[in-house]
């Protein structure tokens, strides 16, 4: 039969399907079941991404997948739990697009740190295989609303291949929604560096020159190994010539499709020698960094080359840029027509605080015409479409996965709480080692007679 209960109720509810993690121990916790009803979420205002938002609109789901979004309450199938969210708000999981999250635990402890794979050319490393599903920090992170990563691998002329994760499941297998979202080029610097006394690196340029020469040859073998391969079956597989073989224009021939290729660059003539080089061998660029893009836009806009902006809260560069060029930087990017997402660049424990750098954009990019839609967009669809999993994620829309999150307010104010979240139909336990500090401190001050509550 259906069931009618109040939003409080429904959180009860929603807490009684998995078992509470340990207080202390939070990545012990044990993991969220697969979705076992139809739920509805009422009431609301629904904010599909692509499209307006509902008012009093209605989110319905069922193993997983959503197969209803409109206004109103919609038709229920017999045995939906209902959950009234009267004055809440629905968004799709937030999506971090640049991160080391499960690869990286605590800084100064090296066991933990698995983002830097041994070698300067990895093409063959798969960052979901690394990625530790009981990291503390992926509930502290989910708690914020943060649903979905894309988690590289660093270091290196081709540290490896990047992955698109959702934050829970047993295993990485669980955890991973593309294994293989594109490979991740340390684009070589085009000048050398300076000292502090203003003179050039010794053997500098010899080593940018080498990285530069290694890059085209380990392309270069790759094609060739792919025309040998498909000549001869019985050659010997290459595992590091295959990890590059996605994102080489034939892979467009295949079901799988063109992967693209992630380049690291930051400099204005990093950035637009990457590019040229990407578009001269029919490669899918991406930059990710890309401090100076905005001084670029025209070729990106040209050439349709999307922007991993990695933090807003930064300095700028040069003493003679304005204070707030970090801050503005997505909205000189949205009206030169750029698609661009925007990744915390934090480090991995304070990765829940993505939101508060779009936030900060959003702030400095009003003036310049940036919107809340495009904001929220930035971290949300398109870092789905850039990576290649807007099929699945990123947006309210039938036949896609129910990622998504129930708020009391916009998700990029601060003061904003994520009170439901759901990943694939899954009830996700919101608790946390913060809340559970939280509760143990209250009851602290409860006992000394400093608070009644």
């Amino acid at each position: 039969m259906r069931t009618n209960t109040i939003f409080r109720a429904a959180l009860a509810l929603a807490a009684g399907t998995v078992i509470a993690a340990s207080a202390l121990a939070q990545d012990l916790g044990i993991k969220a079941p697969p979705q076992n009803r139809p739920i509805a979420i009422t009431k609301a205002t629904i904010h599909p991404v692509s499209g307006p938002a509902i008012t009093n609109g209605h989110v319905l789901f069922d193993k997983g997948k959503i197969t209803s979004v409109g206004p109103g309450d919609g038709v229920l199938p017999l045995g939906t739990l209902v959950i009234e969210a009267k004055g809440k708000h629905v968004y799709p999981g937030l999506f971090g697009a640049y991160s080391q999250m499960g690869l990286s635990e605590i800084g100064s402890v090296r066991a933990t740190e698995d983002h830097n794979e041994t070698g300067d050319v990895t093409p063959e490393v798969f960052a979901a295989v690394s990625v530790n599903p009981d990291s503390t920090l992926i509930p502290v992170t989910r708690a914020n609303g943060i649903l979905l990563q894309g988690v590289f691998p660093t270091s290196g002329l081709i540290p490896g291949r990047v992955s698109v994760m959702q934050m829970e499941g047993w295993t990485h297998e669980d955890m991973t929604v593309d294994a293989d979202a594109g490979l991740v080029v340390g684009f070589p610097q085009t000048r050398q560096a300076q000292n502090i006394f203003g003179r050039a690196d010794e053997g500098g340029q010899r080593r940018l020159d080498e990285a530069f020469e290694n890059l085209e040859e380990l392309f270069k073998r790759a094609r060739a190994y792919r025309q040998a391969r498909a000549t001869d079956a019985n050659l010997p597989v290459d595992a590091r010539l295959e990890g590059i073989l996605g994102v080489l224009p034939e892979a467009a021939e295949t079901s799988a499709g063109q992967n693209p290729v992630y380049l690291m660059a930051n400099e204005v003539e990093q950035i637009e020698a990457a590019v040229r080089w990407a578009i001269e061998r029919k490669l899918k660029p991406v930059i990710v960094g890309g401090r100076d893009a905005h001084l670029v836009a025209p070729l990106l806009k040209q050439h349709d080359v999307p922007v991993i902006i990695v933090a807003t809260h930064k300095f700028p560069k040069r003493t003679d840029s304005p204070y707030n060029e970090s801050y503005t930087q997505p909205a000189l990017l949205e009206k030169a027509g750029v698609r661009w997402a925007i990744a915390s660049g934090e480090e991995t424990p304070h990765e829940r605080n993505l939101p508060y750098h779009v936030a900060q954009a959003l702030a400095h990019g009003e003036p310049l015409g940036l919107t809340h839609e495009a904001a929220v967009k930035s971290i949300t669809l398109t870092p789905a479409q850039i990576l290649g999993v807007s099929n699945r994620v990123g947006s309210l829309e039938v036949g896609k996965d129910a990622t998504l999150i129930i708020t009391d307010g916009d998700p990029l104010e601060v003061r904003t709480h994520t009170e439901m979240a759901f990943i694939q139909g899954k009830t996700l336990d919101m608790s946390t080692k913060h809340t559970a500090l939280y509760k143990k401190y209250l009851e602290k001050y409860r006992q000394l007679g400093l608070i009644r509550r």
